[in-house]
């Protein structure tokens, strides 16, 4: 038998919002009730589609082959319309991401429901074929994490406060409650698919330690939080399921990692990351304000912030981030390309931006990275006075130290390419992140051979959206790649009439200046899409300001910050709706 919340199920799936109660109920009528336990298939690519799905409760993943999972299914949607619909084979597998309950509506009583009525069925045609071509431009905004499970590592981390504290910052988005074991336990599938009708966000919370209720926190949750506390020994947790990714089944973890006062113990997030295999994402929690970020991160809602290269120009962005703070922007993540990785690593640090500015003028104006001139056998310099430079800023800290989530773009001339670093120390691979070839020799490490990632992704908003990012607000560094000649040649002269040339104007492009223009002009066409693909794009104008005329530096902070101010004000007398969902994360 069915439940009698199945009419009101169908009036919230958009797919079929448009019928009458009549005509709801005619559907209702034709629904078989199934159940999907967590890890099986609904369908696989290549099969005929004969029925559709009504997702009830639980989740679905939609996979690209086995692991590749390409969109997420939450409750309140439904699947297979548009094979059913066109009687084409599935292209896409479909599984369980955690426990389900589904309505299966068959291929004949489809049928039936098109004869007896033809107009709403062909308005649900209308509708599938919409959200196809949606769904092929890549507009339509992927479903979010709805059910939320904590899973402490023993008893001693003190999770009720963290439940309540997480489910107040999610109520900015949605109506939340905590459920536990007390409230839970013993508790039929029906009436957890009732709650998870009747909220946006659910929080399952373990408490207590009983392994049946642990189990039953597991199945129900679309992501996993796993606290610890920081500065414990780390330990596997006590059920496998959340240290192996191919056992939560493509289900988001992420480590929360309570530190005592106030501040992050180094090395705490290597230590237990090392009790996880495969991708897992970790937070450090500080203080109260930490979770509301992490409340946003975990549901869909923060915002990101990235930084592109761009050499002495890149100091614009400390401009930037200064305009962006006295208007009340902050970042959940960050992200950025050499020099914009460099400044975007002390923003990650939680460094004020007076510090920041004082540390950058010291580490690039008066310490001069690039003043170590040696014979060009691998470069110009020799590259430790850079490496010097960054070792003295950041110390010996790992990226996964950093109070926000943060990530650094390499490219990789060992057959890699693109490298995205958010593991391992910080200098290290902010040193590779900003080795513009030809200038700065590589760094070499573990065999492998990198270079600056302005060669392959200088503004790397693509990085940040994979990562779910909702809004991304991104600081570009357009390149002087135009170099003009003012003579015809195909060889250089002797020296002493190269020299003569040189000093009238008239020859040959300096040598750092045709090295820096290509290092970039590869990655300009790239630029360009993640350009496209930022939410709030500021471009400061920075022609007067050469790519190694680190003496400019005021300069360059002063364009960044006044062109900042004259973008969020444009914004604001000309609100986009991206700019309204901005404003709602701000906000919240």
């Amino acid at each position: 038998m069915l439940p009698a919340d199945i009419p009101a199920l169908i009036g919230r799936i958009p797919l079929f919002s448009h019928l009458t109660d009549a005509q709801r109920a005619a559907l209702a009528g034709y629904l078989h009730w199934i159940c999907l336990p967590g890890g099986q298939y609904l369908y696989r690519a290549g099969e005929v589609a004969d029925a559709l799905y009504l997702l009830r409760s639980g989740s679905l993943g939609v996979f690209d082959g086995s692991t590749d999972l390409i969109r997420q299914v939450a409750a309140d949607d439904c699947v297979g319309e548009i094979s059913l619909l066109g009687g084409e084979a599935l292209r896409y597998n479909v599984r369980a991401l955690r426990d389900c309950e589904l309505l299966r509506l068959d291929h004949q009583h489809f049928e039936q429901l098109i004869e007896h009525h033809p107009r709403a069925m062909m308005g649900m045609a209308r509708q599938a074929v919409d959200r196809l071509i949606r769904r092929e431009r890549h507009v339509e905004p992927p479903d979010k994490p709805r059910t939320f499970a904590i899973l402490p590592v023993d008893e001693t981390v003190p999770v009720r406060g963290l439940a309540m504290q997480l489910a107040q910052a999610l109520e900015k988005f949605g109506n939340c409650v905590v459920i536990d074991a007390e409230h839970g336990a013993n508790r039929g599938s029906d009436w957890f698919a009732e709650r998870e009708a009747q909220v946006r966000f659910v929080i399952y919370l373990d408490s207590t330690g009983d392994p049946s209720w642990r189990l039953r926190c597991l199945r129900q949750a679309d992501v996993l939080l796993l606290p610890a506390l920081a500065a414990q020994p780390a330990k596997p947790w006590p059920e496998a399921a959340p240290g192996h990714p191919a056992r939560v089944r493509h289900r988001p973890r992420h480590l929360l990692l309570i530190h005592p006062a106030h501040r992050v113990l180094q090395g705490s997030a290597r230590r237990w990351r090392g009790q996880f295999s495969g991708d897992i994402h970790h937070h450090h929690i500080c203080g109260e304000g930490d979770i509301p970020r992490i409340a946003r991160l975990i549901s869909g809602h923060a915002r990101g912030l990235v930084l592109a290269g761009g050499g002495a120009r890149g100091l614009a962005h400390l401009g930037a981030l200064r305009a962006l703070r006295e208007t009340g922007h902050d970042f959940d993540a960050v992200g950025g390309t050499s020099i914009g990785a460099i400044i975007g690593a002390g923003l990650a640090n939680m460094w004020s931006i007076e510090e920041m500015t004082r540390v950058y003028y010291e580490a690039f104006v008066r310490g001069k990275p690039l003043s170590d001139w040696t014979v060009p056998l691998v470069a110009l310099t020799r590259g430790r006075r850079a490496a010097i430079m960054l070792r003295r800023a950041f110390g010996a800290i790992d990226i996964e130290d950093l109070e926000r989530p943060f990530f650094c773009v390499s490219t990789n001339l060992s057959g890699q390419g693109k490298v995205v670093h958010r593991h391992g120390p910080l200098w290290l691979w902010l040193r590779a992140s900003s080795s513009i070839p030809g200038i700065l020799p590589p760094v070499l490490h573990h065999g492998q051979v990198y270079v600056d990632g302005a060669l392959v992704d200088n503004l790397p908003t693509d990085v940040m959206a994979e990562d779910g990012i909702a809004h991304i607000t991104a600081v570009s560094i357009r390149a002087d790649i135009e170099l003009r000649a003012k003579t015809e040649e195909f060889a250089t002269p002797p020296w002493w009439r190269l020299w003569l040339r040189q000093r009238r104007g008239v020859g040959w492009p300096r040598l750092v200046s045709t090295l820096t223009r290509a290092a970039m002009v590869n990655s300009e066409e790239t630029s360009e899409r993640c350009r496209d693909q930022a939410d709030l794009l500021i471009t400061p104008p920075l022609e007067h300001v050469g790519m190694l005329d680190w003496r400019d530096w005021q300069l360059a902070i002063d364009s960044g910050y006044q062109e900042t101010l004259r973008v969020l004000e444009e914004q604001e007398r000309n609100p986009s709706p991206a700019s309204d969902t901005a404003q709602l994360s701000l906000e919240g």
